[in-house]
């Protein structure tokens, strides 16, 4: 999902046994096409070596020996800075934090930071007690106040020093997600205080405590949706159906299992929402009669009874304010346009998504899809196959750019 014109990342490791997880995320960039450089302080190389990262890297890491050597033919710091799209610090200790704040340079990756212009990925990773300390809380938001620097919180869970809290580093996805969403946008906050509301994956409505009729939507584009959104700055809030994925740090994730569930908690939240998207595939129709006891095989009817179930995005559209940006999905077989744009004026949306899902790679469980947007004003754009994370975001160009 790179744009070819950013595609070259600095990564700078720290010290701490979370350097070890940096391995993994840089294969994966190198493999997805992203040229990489690794520099590691002093600290990092008692965790993870330099030969390691650079046979993963397919390039020399960089160390501080190198920095002091006049090896170059222009200082190398000067060399990375300007060379790098993205930096990555991963993990981020306490030590480089408190450096960073306050504009400190004694070494090669933060004489790289200060000599470089792009956007910062902080990953921090410590002790729970160390994180929670008032002064590296203090230095944290407060170097999050500058628009060059994002964030990505700690997660909670048993750490190395057999504490169990917060100050575990994220995991390399979803390092990945956020890297790949800043090579995109380049940086841009443009969704900073927008409240994004979105509904994801399929919903299940029960016969009995074991038959539902469902569909194959695993919720992956709302997931992407909710990453994008923020990456960009918003305050997202994901409405979702059963899901085998890990929620994004930072987002509000509310599970529900059918229609009536999905329906309410969407309009719990719709007055607080600047942009509402619909992407969960709801179910059409439930049965009519549900029994709290599983029902024995012989049972079951030869003709199920149904009933529809709400229709939520109408009556989400019937609610919404006018400053409010309403975007629904059509995910269809064979000519996608025409029952998209029906759709769009029936239930009066302000942006439809139109993806085929008889297409190879795209649609219900997979990675990748593909698209054509249409808007109220009679605008299209049509977007070829891509990842679902790189349709979030050209989704969020054309809504709100």
């Amino acid at each position: 999902m790179l744009n070819p014109k950013l595609s070259k990342v600095v990564i700078g490791v720290g010290g701490g046994i979370a350097a070890y997880k940096v391995c993994e995320l840089v294969s994966r960039l190198f493999q997805s096409g992203v040229e990489v450089r690794v520099i590691l302080t002093n600290s990092a190389q008692a965790f993870v070596t330099p030969l390691t990262l650079a046979t993963l890297s397919r390039h020399s890491a960089y160390t501080d020996e190198l920095f002091w050597q006049p090896i170059h033919s222009r200082p190398l710091h000067i060399e990375l800075g300007e060379w790098a799209d993205l930096l990555v610090i991963a993990p981020l200790t306490a030590n480089t934090l408190a450096k960073l704040t306050y504009g400190m340079a004694d070494n090669l990756l933060t004489n790289t930071v200060l000599a470089s212009t792009c956007p910062v990925l902080l990953a921090p990773a410590m002790n729970t007690d160390m994180w929670e300390q008032l002064a590296v809380q203090r230095n944290w938001q407060q170097l999050l106040t500058d628009s060059r620097y994002h964030g990505i919180g700690t997660a909670s869970g048993l750490l190395a020093c057999d504490r169990v809290g917060a100050g575990r580093m994220a995991e390399p996805p979803e390092i990945l997600a956020y890297i790949q969403s800043l090579l995109h946008t380049g940086g841009k906050r443009d969704l900073v205080g927008k409240r994004v509301l979105i509904s994801a994956g399929g919903t299940r409505e029960f016969l009995d405590p074991v038959r539902f009729i469902g569909n194959p939507s695993t919720g992956k584009m709302g997931l992407a949706l909710a990453q994008a959104a923020l990456h960009r700055g918003a305050n997202v809030t994901l409405v979702h159906g059963p899901a085998n994925w890990n929620v994004p740090l930072g987002v509000q994730a509310i599970p529900v299992i059918n229609a009536e569930e999905m329906q309410q908690v969407m309009q719990e939240y719709l007055t607080s929402a600047d942009m509402i998207v619909m992407s969960a595939a709801v179910a059409d129709v439930k049965p009519r009669d549900y029994s709290s006891e599983k029902l024995p095989k012989r049972s079951l009817p030869e003709s199920l009874a149904l009933e529809f179930v709400p229709d939520i995005v109408s009556e989400l559209a019937k609610m919404k304010q006018p400053h409010q940006c309403l975007i629904g999905f059509a995910a269809q077989t064979g000519d996608i346009v025409a029952p998209a744009l029906d759709k769009l004026k029936r239930k009066n949306l302000d942006v439809i998504v139109a993806n085929p899902i008889d297409k190879t790679d795209s649609g219900f469980g997979s990675d990748n899809n593909q698209a054509i947007f249409l808007d109220k004003q009679g605008k299209q754009l049509e977007i070829p196959p891509c990842s679902k994370l790189q349709m979030a975001h050209h989704l969020y160009d054309f809504a709100w750019g």
